[in-house]
């Protein structure tokens, strides 16, 4: 039985990859950490130990925590969600996310890096091999390229230009995972998503927050004008492209995935607004972020030709499976 484990698997990406994995690959094992800050919640996941299952409660800095896991369970892979993931958060307190976004996924790949490492001499890393087997996929997002236009979508190969504390730390966390390939030989894999939706979101988040602010009858905020644009993805589909990376991603190797439907933000808002029949009133439009990128757009060509991943949700229909959850229909 080939063991994961995942981190930050209390949060909304984690806890549907959990689930997806659980459900899908019978064959597979999972163990989650999380942190269990504002953003995670449990209630969503198995709440007892079971042979396929187990919980720890663990920051990913903390890498006494993190070496006890591992000598506890025979870790295959390392699914990095773990993040402090809210750009308005990273623009209050910077320090807390280059912590656990830089710090914290340089200590796991450490521990990572140790435990799957044979024939390691100290200095040398001419000889270092792994355990077979092993993978260590780093979830990233669309952020690290910066700002860009609809007709001019990143690839890949695209520059790191992040705008947010919160995108500089997370493309700080991309360049050590590649250090780590290119000095340490680790088999590793880097996907970077756009703008996920679905059921059990925090409500910081866009769509969240417009629905439940719709349905409390309260205003809408929106920064700037609101044509700023985003590329959504349904988060069933990432995890799917996800698990399509841990089995198959060629090592070494990064891949963009997301849905190709790339909206304005008051776009969003108001057409949430109409499946919920609610008129445009509500909408504020209040005082824009600072560093607000325009526009994020992925080129998802490589993943689809490559591993074969398409997404199976578009977005009207993910946002109406995701209006129904909060409604609790």
């Amino acid at each position: 039985m080939k063991t994961i484990l995942v981190t930050g698997g209390a949060g909304f990406i984690g806890s549907h990859f959990i689930k997806m994995i659980l459900d899908k690959r019978p064959e597979y094992k999972v163990i989650n950490i999380d942190n269990l800050t504002y953003a995670g919640d449990l209630s969503n996941l198995p709440q007892a130990p079971n042979d396929r299952y187990r919980f720890y409660k663990v920051d990913i800095c903390d890498k006494i925590g993190l070496e006890r896991v591992f000598s506890k369970h025979p870790i295959d892979c390392v699914i990095n969600f773990a993040a402090e993931s809210h750009v308005d958060r990273s623009i209050q307190s910077p320090e807390v996310f280059i912590k656990t976004n830089v710090l914290g996924t340089q200590t796991l790949l450490e521990v990572a890096r140790i435990h799957w490492s044979q024939n390691w001499i100290q200095g040398d890393t001419s000889d270092l091999q792994y355990k077979e087997g092993v993978k260590f996929v780093q979830i990233s997002t669309d952020e690290v390229y910066g700002s860009t236009t609809p007709d001019c979508k990143f690839t890949e190969l695209s520059p790191l230009c992040p705008s947010s504390p919160y995108s500089a730390s997370k493309a700080g966390a991309d360049l050590i995972v590649f250090a780590y390939s290119k000095t340490y030989n680790m088999p590793i894999n880097i996907t970077r998503c756009g703008n996920n939706y679905g059921p059990n979101q925090h409500v910081e988040k866009l769509i969240p927050l417009v629905i439940q602010r719709a349905l409390s009858d309260e205003e809408i905020p929106i920064y700037g004008d609101g044509l700023q644009m985003r590329d959504w993805v349904y988060v069933e589909d990432h995890c799917l492209g996800i698990l399509k990376v841990l089995e198959e991603g060629k090592i070494g190797s990064t891949y963009n995935i997301s849905g190709g439907d790339i909206l304005k933000n008051v776009d969003v808002a108001e057409h949430i607004l109409k499946i919920l029949q609610t008129s445009k009133s509500k909408v504020v439009h209040i005082e824009d972020r600072k560093g607000h990128d325009y526009c994020y757009a992925l080129d998802c060509s490589k993943i689809t030709n490559e591993l074969g991943w398409q997404r199976q949700v578009d977005f009207e229909d993910g946002l109406v499976k995701t209006i129904k959850w909060y409604k609790g229909e």
